[in-house]
């Protein structure tokens, strides 16, 4: 055999070997190139983390937290995950740590299989705990891998921030005025609380100034971030904290007193405000009907609006000395005047004179009240509350001094207070007023203006405008949070003529309809007013009764409101629909409870 013939078979051999190798490299790499065009699951390089900010605080003057806002996290898991020998296992523990019933967490887990919420309400301590379960489920072979896109996936317990829940710890107290939120979600699915009414509502802005946390950057092999210059940290800024006004304490001692009166008197509410007299802090805004924001009930609807600033009613007899004072502070009554009762006929068997009766055109105007002498002078007529002698008094006034000064004395307009969907209330115009008046006749419109009929008032606007005889002649704006420094307290009427109807209102206290407020040590003054309740245009046999004065000692002078919508007025508590006998007690017994809390010191 010839060399040449020796070499053909090691050629063949290496022409095999040589494709061998070159399918192999051709295998590699279109192993490679689909490797790399595959989407796969690697393992994140960065980490980012974010703190969830939350709605700020509502605090009361004394400092306590009425209003307040936590984290809450969600509790997931993959049903389809858990071992099936161990399902009771699962629900066993998550029913332990989450303090929620086996039953409820057996029913979500076989209502469908997938990924299943178990809960959307977990407190931040509950989900630290749970968050140490999911690790201990892992350990006991709880969850069993599960395949996807041919990759091996474990999914086990998983908890997650999913946005913020409100809270009331003292639950019904200072509401309606607190207000109340609804949850909405934000862009990113987060379940966020916005105000829709009372301080929630007026504070809205600020209580949801917030900005979440973040936490980015690159993570090392164990997962943890490594802080350098590329990493960005964002500090979580919680909304930003509000104080009111309103002490807890005094707040909560008042409302139990007017849940007690609200049985008694089978009221449909009952209003108190107390309100210092020189700077409009409202110390306590006050209502018998109530509600819990974070479960309001069917039947509270209607307790939702603030009524003290939102319902409108007739103020009836409170309004007299309002104006009484335009007209004496513009000169328009003689010293030691008299005025006709108009109480003209024969005296009943106890030697009074009948009730008097005036005459405007087709009107005729009555007092409430019988006189024993047709003549009454300027205190008789404040304190025992006479219709006739307030109106004689009020058509001396113009047009424009009647319009004006109810108008200065906040009536028609709102009082500032910083609290949402305040009303302004009515009088008449000023044409109105101007009736009659070229021919010198009495202007029906003035007449019943005069007191309190046929205009309507809220609550605070009869409160604002009863601080002007309590501090000089000077009106107050209220506030519940913030007093605005730039604001100056306007001059309704002069110091002399504040100081003289302080004094009648002492007296009506002393001698009139609110004898039952006296108590010793302390300066109290005040008017009673039993009005008609309109509804549909009508007058209806309902009351608004009320009580607005003021009580001081030496060193404080407050304003305080009453009024108390429909008491009852037949069988045996007839008599509770007279303000003396429903508003009057309930201010004497706020009086009381500004004693014992030490608002107020009787002096010796």
């Amino acid at each position: 055999m010839s060399l040449k013939q020796q070499q053909l078979p090691v050629m063949k051999k290496i022409l095999i070997l040589v494709g061998l190798i070159f399918i192999f490299f051709s295998i590699l790499i279109y192993s490679v190139i689909n490797t790399i065009k595959d989407t796969r699951d690697l393992p994140s390089l960065t980490y980012a983390k974010k703190d969830l900010a939350v709605r700020g605080n509502i605090y009361s003057g004394d400092g306590f937290k009425i209003g307040t806002s936590r984290k809450i996290y969600s509790a997931s898991v993959d049903t389809r995950s858990i071992d099936k020998n161990k399902k009771d296992l699962f629900i066993t523990l998550f029913s332990i740590y989450s303090d929620i019933p086996k039953k409820e967490i057996q029913e979500k887990i076989s209502l469908k299989k997938g990924y299943t919420i178990l809960s959307r309400t977990i407190d931040q301590k509950t989900a630290k705990e749970l968050k140490t379960l999911a690790y201990k489920l892992r350990v006991l072979d709880v969850f069993v891998p599960m395949k996807r896109n041919g990759n091996s996936y474990l999914h086990g317990l998983d908890i997650y921030e999913t946005g913020e829940e409100r809270i009331y710890p003292y639950e019904d107290t200072l509401t309606p005025v607190l207000g109340y939120i609804k949850e909405q979600n934000s862009k990113q699915g987060k379940q966020r609380v916005r105000g829709l009414n009372g301080i929630e509502r007026e504070f809205d802005k600020q209580l949801n100034n917030f900005q979440d946390g973040l936490l980015e950057g690159e993570k090392d092999i164990l997962s943890y971030i490594i802080f350098n210059k590329d990493s960005k940290i964002i500090k979580r800024k919680d909304g930003d904290n509000i104080q009111i006004t309103i002490p807890l304490k005094l707040q909560k001692n008042i409302e139990l007193m007017l849940d007690r009166y609200k049985k008694e008197f089978e009221a449909q509410e009952i209003l108190v405000s107390v309100m210092d007299s020189t700077t409009g802090k409202v110390l306590s805004l006050a209502s018998s009907n109530r509600y819990n924001p974070s479960h309001i009930k069917q039947n509270e609807i209607e307790h939702l609006k603030i009524n003290a600033i939102e319902y409108n009613f007739e103020p009836g007899s409170v309004i007299k000395p309002l104006a009484i004072s335009l007209a004496i502070d513009a000169n328009k009554i003689k010293k030691d005047e008299l005025f006709f009762a108009h109480n003209v006929g024969k005296k009943n068997k106890k030697g009074e004179f009948p009730k008097g009766k005036y005459k405007i055109g087709r009107y005729i105007i009555k007092d409430d009240h019988r006189f024993e002498k047709n003549y009454l002078t300027l205190e008789d007529i404040i304190i025992y509350s006479s219709n006739i002698g307030t109106l004689t008094i009020a058509n001396r006034l113009s047009a424009e001094q009647f319009y004006n000064g109810y108008l200065n004395f906040g009536l028609s307009q709102k009082t500032g207070i910083d609290l949402p969907f305040e009303s302004k209330g009515i009088i008449h115009k000023l044409y109105q007023y101007r009736a009659g008046e070229d021919k010198g006749e009495d202007n029906v419109f003035k007449a019943t203006d005069s007191y309190g009929q046929g205009i309507t008032a809220t609550f605070m606007q009869v409160m604002k405008a009863y601080s002007v005889f309590n501090n000089d002649g000077k009106i107050v704006t209220p506030y519940i949070v913030n007093k605005n420094p730039q604001v100056q307290e306007p001059q309704v009427i002069s110091q002399k003529t504040a100081n003289y109807m302080k004094k009648m209102l002492v007296h009506t206290v002393e001698k009139g309809t609110g004898r039952k407020t006296q108590i010793d040590g302390l300066e109290i003054g005040g008017k009673t007013g039993t009005a008609n309740v309109v509804e549909n245009g009508r007058y209806q046999r309902k009351y608004m009764s009320s009580f607005f004065g003021f009580v001081n000692d030496k060193e404080h002078r407050y304003t305080v409101g009453v009024t108390v919508n429909d008491p009852v007025n037949r069988g045996e508590k007839w008599y509770y629909y007279y303000a003396s006998n429903s508003a009057v007690p309930v201010f004497k017994e706020v009086v009381k409870i500004l004693i014992k809390l030490d608002y107020l010191e009787p002096s010796l």
